[in-house]
C-alpha cells in the first residue's frame, strides 16, 4: 500500500505545530490499515523536517509515496516549494517516486467546518443581519487570492449570511481592517470574522489582533473572531480523500487563471518560472530562513531581485545614466514603480518598461516635511499593494539623502526593504574634475560636510571651528547659499587663506563646469558666477594636485 507523508510549511507557533501532529495522528487512526503508513513533516521552520518524515517512510521498505501539501489554496509554497523539497528527496533517496497530491480547498467539508466555527462565535445570533470577513493569507499569485475570493462566495451560497467578503492578512488586499470598514460602510452592525487557516501561527494571531483593534475604534460594531479550522475529523477526512484522488491519478488544478501557466497582466515574470522561496514581506519572523540571511527584525534582504511587497532604496550615483551599481541598474529593470528623485539619473527613467509608474518625488506638494511624508506613503502603499518599488535617489541613499527616514517608514508599516549604495557625489564630482580627495602625503583625512545651515544657526550641529584647525580635505554639499558665510569661519579658525577650492557644477554631465578659487575669494567668486545647485565645492591641499 502506498504511503502518505503530509507536508506543512512550518510555523514559529508551538500550538501550530502541535496541533499538526495531531492531525498527522488522528488521519493514520482514520486511515485504520487503508494506507500504507503515515509519517508528517516541515519543509521549514519547525520540527520535525520532511526529510526524516520521508527517511522513516524509506528506512520502512516504501518506494512509491503520495505527497500531500497541507495547505489550503495552491500558491508558491503548494505550487513551487513543497515539489522543490521533494525533489531534494528523490536526489537523497534513488528511486523513490511520489505522486503529489492537490490542495485543500476549496471543498465542502472545509466550507462546513468554516460554517460550524462561524456558528459557534454567534452564540444562537441570527445568520441574517451577520457579516461575514473570511481571511484568507494572502499571495502574490492571483490565481491563490482568487481561490479565496471564490471559498468565501460558497461560503455564503444558500447559508443565510447577511454577506461574506474575502479578505487578506498578508501580500494583498483587502487587509483585515480595509475589509472591516467595507462591511461597516455596507450597513453591517455584527461581523465575524473568519480566519481560512488550518492551524495557529503568527498571521492568525494577526488576524485577532487587528479585528480586536478595529473593534475597539468602532464601538457601533458587533465584531467576533471565529476559531481556525484546526485538527478535526473533517480535516483529517479530507487528507485522505485527496490522498486517494491521487493514487486514482486524479490531481486537478484550476489553471484557468494560474500565472504560471497563463499570461495575465503584470505577471510576466511567473509563467515558466520556478518558484524561488519568498518572504512574507510583513511577516515579522523574517521568513524563509533556508533563502537568505535576515538581519534582526527581519527588515533587510541582501538578494538579486526584488520581490512583489518590497522596497528598494538604491543610489543613482552622482547624475551620469552609466555611474548607478550593476545591482542598483537590475532592481530597477524589475520595479513596477518608480519614486524619483529630481537628482536621480533621468535617463535611466525613460528607460523604463511603458507599464511602470514613474512617481516624482520633485512634484510633491506642500513643503519638505510634508513631502517625506507624501514620499514615505507612496513607498508604503504601493509595497503593500504587491507593487515592487524602487526609491530612486542621487548619490548615495545615507550621504545627505534621507534614506535612512524611508527605510525606518517602511519597517514601522511592516514593509522589508532592499538597500543599494550609490556613487555619492560627495567623491565623485571631486574626482570627475581631477581632485582626488585623499592622496599620500598630501591628506589623511576628508571631511564631508552638509552646507544647508550656515555657520552659527541655533540647529547646526557642525563643529566648524574644528574643521577650521583642520588641514585635511573638506567637501561642502548644499553649500551654495551659505559658501560666504562658511570660508569666513574656517578663516577665523585657522585655515589659511590660500587654501585651494574648487567648486564642481553639474558633475559628469555634459554641461559639468567648475570654478577654482582660494578660500579668501570663494564667496565672492560662487556669487559672481552665479553657481547653482547642484554643485560640490572640495577644499585643501588636494585641490593643487588638478593641475
Amino acid at each position: 500500500m502506498t504511503a502518505l507523508v503530509i507536508v506543512g510549511h512550518g510555523t514559529r507557533s508551538a500550538a501550530g505545530v502541535d496541533q499538526f501532529a495531531a492531525l498527522v495522528d488522528r488521519v493514520r487512526r482514520r486511515a485504520a490499515g487503508s494506507v500504507g503508513d503515515v509519517e508528517g513533516g516541515f519543509i521549514e521552520l519547525s520540527r520535525p523536517p520532511l526529510t526524516d518524515a520521508v527517511t522513516t517512510l524509506v528506512t520502512r521498505g516504501h518506494r512509491s509515496l503520495v505527497a500531500l501539501p497541507l495547505v489550503l489554496t495552491a500558491a508558491g509554497h503548494g505550487k513551487g516549494d513543497i515539489p522543490a523539497a521533494m525533489a531534494r528527496e528523490q536526489a537523497r533517496h534513488p528511486g523513490l517516486t511520489y505522486r503529489y497530491g492537490r490542495p485543500l480547498g476549496p471543498h465542502p467539508l472545509l466550507h462546513t467546518a468554516l460554517q460550524e466555527r462561524i456558528d459557534t462565535a454567534l452564540a444562537g445570533a441570527d445568520r441574517a443581519d451577520t457579516w461575514v470577513a473570511l481571511i484568507g493569507r494572502g499571495s502574490t499569485d492571483p490565481d491563490a487570492n482568487a481561490e479565496v475570493a471564490k471559498v468565501a462566495r460558497l461560503l455564503w451560497e444558500g447559508r443565510g449570511y447577511a454577506g461574506v467578503e474575502p479578505g487578506f492578512v498578508s501580500l494583498a488586499e483587502p487587509s483585515v481592517p480595509a475589509v472591516l470598514a467595507r462591511l461597516r460602510r455596507l450597513g453591517a452592525r455584527r461581523i465575524v470574522v473568519a480566519p481560512y487557516f488550518l492551524f495557529a501561527g503568527v498571521l492568525p494571531d494577526r488576524i485577532v489582533a487587528q479585528s480586536q483593534a478595529f473593534a475597539a475604534g468602532h464601538p457601533d460594531l458587533d465584531v467576533r473572531v471565529a476559531d481556525l479550522i484546526g485538527d478535526c475529523d473533517a480535516l483529517a477526512d479530507l487528507v485522505l480523500e485527496r490522498h486517494a484522488e491521487a493514487l486514482r491519478g486524479d490531481i486537478r488544478m484550476n489553471c484557468d487563471t494560474c500565472a504560471y501557466r497563463v499570461l495575465m497582466p503584470g505577471f510576466a515574470d511567473k509563467v515558466g518560472r520556478p518558484q524561488t522561496p519568498h518572504d512574507h514581506p510583513d511577516d515579522p519572523v523574517g521568513g524563509h530562513h533556508h533563502h537568505h540571511h535576515l538581519h534582526e527584525g527581519g527588515h533587510h534582504h541582501h538578494g538579486p531581485g526584488l520581490r512583489p511587497g518590497q522596497v528598494a532604496v538604491v543610489g543613482g550615483g552622482p547624475g551620469p545614466d552609466d555611474l548607478i551599481t550593476v545591482r542598483g541598474r537590475a532592481l530597477l529593470d524589475s520595479a513596477d514603480v518608480v519614486v524619483a528623485d529630481r537628482l536621480a539619473p533621468q535617463g535611466l527613467l525613460a528607460g523604463l518598461r511603458p507599464d511602470v509608474l514613474v512617481i516624482d518625488a520633485a512634484k510633491v506638494p506642500r513643503g519638505p516635511s510634508m513631502a517625506q511624508d507624501a514620499i514615505n506613503a507612496a513607498l508604503v502603499d504601493h509595497a503593500r499593494a504587491g507593487k515592487r518599488v524602487v526609491r530612486l535617489k542621487g548619490g548615495d541613499p545615507y550621504v545627505f539623502g534621507r534614506g535612512h527616514e524611508e527605510v525606518q517608514a517602511c519597517a514601522a508599516a511592516g514593509v522589508e526593504t532592499v538597500l543599494v549604495p550609490g556613487v555619492s557625489s560627495a567623491l565623485a564630482a571631486p574626482a570627475l574634475a581631477g581632485v582626488p580627495v585623499t592622496h599620500r602625503g598630501v591628506a589623511h583625512d576628508l571631511t564631508v560636510v552638509s552646507g544647508h545651515l550656515p555657520p552659527g544657526h541655533p540647529e547646526s550641529l557642525v563643529d566648524w571651528a574644528a574643521l577650521g584647525r583642520a588641514r585635511g580635505t573638506l567637501v561642502l554639499m548644499m553649500a551654495v547659499d551659505t559658501i560666504a558665510k562658511i570660508a569666513a569661519v574656517l578663516l577665523e579658525h585657522g585655515r589659511a587663506p590660500e587654501t585651494p577650492v574648487l567648486a564642481v557644477q553639474d558633475a559628469g554631465h555634459p554641461g559639468q563646469r567648475t570654478w577654482a578659487s582660494r578660500l579668501d575669494e570663494v564667496g565672492d567668486l560662487t556669487a559672481r558666477e552665479g553657481i547653482r545647485p547642484p554643485a560640490v565645492v572640495v577644499l585643501g591641499p588636494v585641490v593643487a594636485l588638478r593641475d
